[in-house]
């Protein structure tokens, strides 16, 4: 059963502080809680959430599901997130992406059988002119990516 830390807890505590409606809140509380159960959140998470923000199920659930930003399953140590809208594209994400599960050996996705990648496609991270970009578990954008910077990143994260 999940419980957020003490601090995870001070920290959607004051979240809830911050807006006229508890609801508001419940962005921010994800990531939070997200951050604390290795990157996902699962029902137990929102099951917590709804207790701590006295909020129904479903208003949290209506947010995690519509929003990409949150992973509904596990994922892992290293989340990388390859953009592939057209300008991305263009400069060879779909191709990045492809290199990253033959090499990774999953499909996209997919938790590695070592639990420490997942491959996923998402749009727009917002850096088109230097394209194609990459995301490590929503922290470091590494842009101008090439399969040959792939490699040696995939090197650095073993």
């Amino acid at each position: 059963m999940f419980k957020l830390s003490k601090d995870g807890l001070e920290k959607i505590k004051k979240e809830l502080t911050r807006y006229e409606t508890r609801r508001s809140a419940i962005l921010p509380a994800l990531y939070i809680a997200q951050s604390e159960n290795d990157g996902w959140i699962s029902p137990d998470v929102v099951m917590h959430l709804s207790e701590v923000m006295e909020i129904p199920i479903s208003h949290i659930s209506e947010v995690l599901t519509f929003y990409t930003m949150y992973n509904k399953k596990p994922v892992g140590k290293h989340h990388i997130q390859v953009c592939t809208n057209v300008a991305c594209c263009m400069a060879g994400s779909r191709e990045i992406v492809k290199h990253l599960c033959t090499t990774l050996n999953i499909h996209e996705d997919e938790l590695s059988a070592d639990k420490k990648f997942t491959v996923t496609r998402v749009e727009c991270l917002g850096s088109c002119n230097t394209g194609p970009v990459v995301q490590i578990n929503h922290d470091d954008y590494i842009e101008n990516m090439s399969i040959e910077k792939m490699d040696k990143l995939l090197k650095e994260l073993q």
